[in-house]
């Protein structure tokens, strides 16, 4: 498996303890997850419907503010891994650093992948690739410059698993046009990773294809349950995105305070560079807080956010000795 964060069971291994004593801070998830409610026995014993995932398709549409054609997926690493084949093998190039998954499956599949450090050397590649927020630095590519890229790119796949609470950054509303396609991730901002959930919105045809190779069930009665009724909570939506946003300010204070200078993050993690992040990354680990580092970057620690206030003092209080 390539370098991931939610590796929870090697920190484990190295300081003990039983998941549930541990608050991982290695993902991107939201630590106070939509509140799931009751599921229906259908949604468990029967096949969804083609009119049940119609409904999901309808409510991602709502949510992500978008009339053009989605199809819904086990999460957006489905799609990645489905990427490969909307075109014969050709040359990729990918704005990065980024999300590692996409280099591999790409070059497993006879792609050419040349990764570039920024967006003007995109044009000219086959398929073209930007996560947008970036993951891990947050960085962020202006809509209209990544729709410039249109023309001069065979495809253009924008990843926007973390821009949930910056719906301005989105570029779902375009996503009719020919050449483009985004994928978003369900379970980061509702905080429900496990529910393998995610979506891609694109022109027709491109959606056509991933629904026939995703096959007639590509999501769970559940997931399709859930997500109908979490995509159109507005409200919901509105009180978390105000509140990852004070948690941010709130965890860089924290950071502040050890001397770490941030160098970038997104709503549901920050980015710090460190003198040595293996050592603070062994340092909340010895308290079972489990952090992310890069091994190509070894100042480089990355957070997400704490959930309760039960975790924010213990990391508060970690930080401090």
């Amino acid at each position: 498996m390539r370098e991931h964060g939610g590796n929870l069971d090697q920190a484990q291994q190295r300081f003990g303890g039983r998941a549930e004593d541990w608050i991982d801070l290695s993902t991107g998830i939201n630590r106070l997850p939509y509140p799931v409610g009751e599921v229906s026995a259908r949604a468990w014993s029967a096949l969804p419907s083609r009119a049940e995932i119609e409904a999901l398709h309808r409510a991602a549409g709502h949510a992500y503010r978008t009339g053009a054609p989605i199809v819904a997926l086990g999460g957006a690493q489905a799609a990645i891994q489905l990427l490969p084949q909307l075109a014969r093998p050709g040359r990729a190039r990918i704005l990065a650093p980024t999300y590692n998954e996409y280099a591999g499956v790409l070059s497993a599949a006879g792609w050419e992948v040349q990764e570039v450090g920024e967006l003007g050397a995109l044009p000219g590649a086959d398929l073209a690739i930007v996560v947008n927020p970036n993951n891990p630095d947050g960085r962020r590519s202006a809509p209209q410059d990544l729709l410039a890229l249109l023309p001069r790119v065979g495809r253009l796949v924008v990843d926007e698993s973390f821009s949930d609470a910056d719906p301005q950054s989105s570029l779902a509303s375009e996503a009719d046009r020919p050449g483009l396609l985004i994928l978003r991730s369900f379970g980061k901002f509702y905080g429900l990773a496990g529910l393998r959930l995610g979506f891609a919105i694109a022109h027709a045809a491109d959606i056509d294809r991933l629904a026939a190779m995703s096959g007639p069930w590509p999501v769970s009665g559940a997931a399709i349950e859930i997500g109908c009724r979490a995509l159109r909570d507005e409200a919901w939506t509105e009180v978390t995105s105000a509140r990852l946003a004070r948690d941010c300010v709130r965890l860089d204070a924290l950071a502040h305070a050890q001397g770490w200078r941030l160098i970038g993050g997104t709503s549901l993690f920050r980015l710090y560079e460190t003198p040595d992040a293996l050592a603070a990354q062994e340092r909340l680990a010895r308290v079972h807080i489990w952090s992310r580092v890069f091994a190509r970057q070894p100042t480089w620690l990355r957070l997400g956010l704490p959930g309760s206030e039960a975790e924010w003092t213990r990391l508060a209080q970690a930080l401090a000795r």
